[in-house]
């Protein structure tokens, strides 16, 4: 039988700290706290894994807590909250390429910057 991977083996495929999970754990962003093995430790299922891959998308791409708790909150409640889980979904990706559309101007600029330089240095 699968007992679930523990929380170093979690750790090691998401990149997240020990302490992280179990703060994710403490402050409801997991879907349920992972079952506990015979041993006290925490043994997360794959489903459990796949929702901390999204949790950990969702912080790097900008969504706060409080947004990621939320969707986490709406996902506990069932299919009753898919609009609005959508809703918060397309919201966040707005923001998410507002933020790559700005990062696209701001690398013009470093570019540009960089072949004024580069012209400045021919001219030596």
């Amino acid at each position: 039988m699968d007992e679930g991977m523990t929380i170093a083996q979690v750790s090691e495929c998401t990149g997240l700290t020990a302490h992280t999970l179990r703060y994710y754990e403490r402050t409801g962003l997991l879907l349920q706290p992972p079952p506990r093995g015979g041993n006290g430790h925490r043994r997360y299922t794959e489903r459990d894994v796949g929702w901390v891959r999204l949790l950990t998308r969702l912080r790097a791409t900008g969504m706060p807590i409080t947004g990621m708790r939320r969707y986490a909150e709406m996902a506990r409640e069932g299919r009753d909250t898919y609009a609005a889980r959508k809703e918060l979904l397309e919201a966040h990706r707005a923001d998410v390429l507002a933020r790559i559309e700005q990062l696209r101007d701001d690398l013009a600029l470093i570019e540009n910057k960089i072949n004024t330089y580069d012209k400045l240095m021919g001219e030596l």
